[in-house]
C-alpha cells in the first residue's frame, strides 16, 4: 500500500487518491471529493448497495482505503472501544480489534464512545479511544499505542480525531482540564513535540468557565513554510508542524470551538459554537496579527457543530438548527440561510458538508441527507431519507458514499 501522496496533505486532491477517503473530512482535510459521479438521490430501499447491523450506536464518521472500510465502535454494554473492519463491496466485516475500558471518562449522553473517526495512510490505521490512542496496520494488528496520556474529562466528552500528515500525526488530546495539542512520528508514536493549552471545567458546579475544543488541526503550505491551524478556545492560531513553536495569533473567537478550521486563497475560516464568533484570518503572519491580519469579524453567529467547506469565494454549511447557509468569504456576508427539512424526526444536524463538484451533501439526525447546489443562488437538488439516525459525516469512495447510522452502516450507489 502506497502512503497519501504530499499533494493531498497541503490541500490539492490528487486522483491518485480519488478512490480514498481516508479521514473524517477527506483526502485532503477540507470535505471536498474529486469524484463527481456520486448518487443524487436514494432511500431506505433505493440506491442502497448494502447496509449492515452495527452492535451499538456511535458518531464517528466511516474512512475508506482500497477494499477496506474502518469504523470506530463503541461496545456499552461490554465496556469495549474497537476499530472494525468492513469489505467495501459487500459490507462483511473483516475484523475487529480493540481494548476493555472499565474506568470510563465522563460524556454526554448524545456523545457515546469512540465518537472520534480513524486515520488512515494506507499502511497503518491510527484511533482516538479518548484517554488513548492506537495504531495497527490493515489487518487489525496492533503496532503500538499511546495509554500513557492521562485521562479526558470533559462532561460532554471527546470527539477529536487524529490527523496524518506526512510523517507526523497530530491529536488534540482534550477538551477538559488538560488539553495538549501532540503531535507523534506515526511509526512509532513516540511523542515529537506537544503544546499545552488553558483547561476548563469538566462539569463540577462552580467550576472554571465552560471553554473547550473539540476540533481538528489542518496543515497547509502557506508562502514558504507550513502551518498548522488549530482553533482554541478565544482564538486561532498557527503551529511550526515540524517542532510545535507558534507562529501567529488571532483574537475573537468564544469560549467553544467545536467544528475545525478551513483554509482558501491564503485565509483561514474559523467559527465557534453555541452561538459563539466567526473570523477569518490572512495565513503567514507572525506574533499578534488581530490588528493586521484579521478579514472579518462576527460576533455571534448561529449554533453550528459540522464543519462547512469553502468553494469559489462562499462558504457552505448545514448550521446545528437544520439551515443550509452561504457566506462572502471576503466580508463574512450571509448570502442566504434555508431550512432543510425532511420526513425525518428532527432537522438538527451535527454532520459536516462534503462537496462533489457543485454540489454539497450533508445529512442530519433524522436521517434525512440533503443535496444542494454549491453556488450562492441557493437550490436544493435531493432530499433522501433512509429512516435512521445519523451524527457522522459522509465518506466517498468509487462513486459510493458511507453513512454511518444509529443501527446500520450504509453503502450508497447508483
Amino acid at each position: 500500500m502506497r502512503a497519501l501522496p504530499l499533494l493531498a496533505v497541503f490541500g490539492i486532491a490528487a486522483p491518485l487518491s480519488a478512490a480514498n477517503w481516508p479521514a473524517w473530512r477527506g483526502p485532503a482535510h477540507d470535505g471536498v471529493t474529486v469524484e463527481t459521479d456520486l448518487p443524487l438521490r436514494w432511500g431506505a430501499t433505493e440506491n442502497v448497495k448494502w447496509k449492515v447491523p452495527l452492535p451499538d450506536r456511535g458518531n464517528s464518521t466511516p474512512v475508506v482505503w482500497g477494499e477496506r472500510v474502518f469504523l470506530t465502535q463503541a461496545i456499552e454494554r461490554e465496556q469495549r472501544r474497537t476499530l472494525m473492519c468492513f469489505e467495501k463491496r459487500t459490507g462483511k466485516l473483516l475484523w475487529a480489534a480493540g481494548i476493555t475500558c472499565k474506568d470510563a471518562e465522563p460524556t454526554h449522553a448524545t456523545n457515546p464512545y469512540c465518537s472520534a473517526s480513524p486515520a488512515t495512510d494506507g499502511e497503518r490505521v491510527i484511533v482516538s479511544y479518548g484517554s488513548a490512542v492506537f495504531c495497527y496496520d490493515l489487518d487489525g494488528r496492533e503496532l503500538w499505542r499511546r495509554d500513557d496520556l492521562g485521562v479526558q474529562r470533559q462532561i460532554w466528552g471527546n470527539g477529536a480525531s487524529p490527523v496524518i500528515a506526512g510523517e507526523r500525526v497530530f491529536f488534540n488530546f482534550g477538551p477538559g482540564e488538560k488539553t495538549v495539542l501532540y503531535c507523534f512520528d506515526k511509526k512509532t508514536g513516540r511523542t515529537l513535540w506537544s503544546h499545552a493549552e488553558p483547561g476548563g471545567n469538566f462539569g463540577e458546579a462552580g467550576g472554571k468557565a465552560w471553554l473547550g475544543s473539540w476540533n481538528d488541526p489542518l496543515q497547509r503550505r502557506v508562502g514558504s513554510r507550513d502551518e498548522l491551524f488549530m482553533h482554541w478556545p478565544g482564538r486561532v492560531c498557527a503551529y511550526d508542524p515540524a517542532t510545535g513553536r507558534e507562529l501567529w495569533t488571532c483574537d475573537g473567537l468564544t469560549a467553544l470551538a467545536y467544528n475545525s478550521p478551513l483554509f482558501s486563497d491564503g485565509v483561514v475560516v474559523a467559527m465557534g459554537g453555541f452561538n459563539g464568533a466567526a473570523l477569518a484570518v490572512r495565513a503567514g503572519g507572525n506574533g499578534n496579527v488581530t490588528a493586521t491580519h484579521r478579514v472579518w469579524h462576527l460576533p455571534k453567529v448561529t449554533q453550528r457543530i459540522g464543519t462547512g467547506v469553502v468553494h469559489e469565494g462562499h462558504h457552505y454549511l448545514l448550521a446545528d438548527g437544520g439551515t443550509a447557509e452561504c457566506r462572502d468569504l471576503k466580508t463574512g456576508a450571509l448570502v442566504y440561510s434555508e431550512r432543510l427539512k425532511g420526513p425525518g424526526a428532527t432537522a438538527q444536524n451535527w454532520s459536516s458538508v462534503v462537496r462533489s463538484g457543485d454540489r454539497l451533501y450533508a445529512v442530519n439526525q433524522g436521517g434525512d441527507a440533503f443535496v444542494w447546489r454549491a453556488s450562492p443562488k441557493f437550490e436544493l437538488l435531493a432530499t433522501n431519507s433512509i429512516g435512521e439516525k445519523v451524527i457522522g459525516s459522509m465518506a466517498v469512495s468509487d462513486g459510493l458514499i458511507f453513512i454511518r447510522g444509529y443501527r446500520n452502516l450504509w453503502c450508497i450507489g447508483k
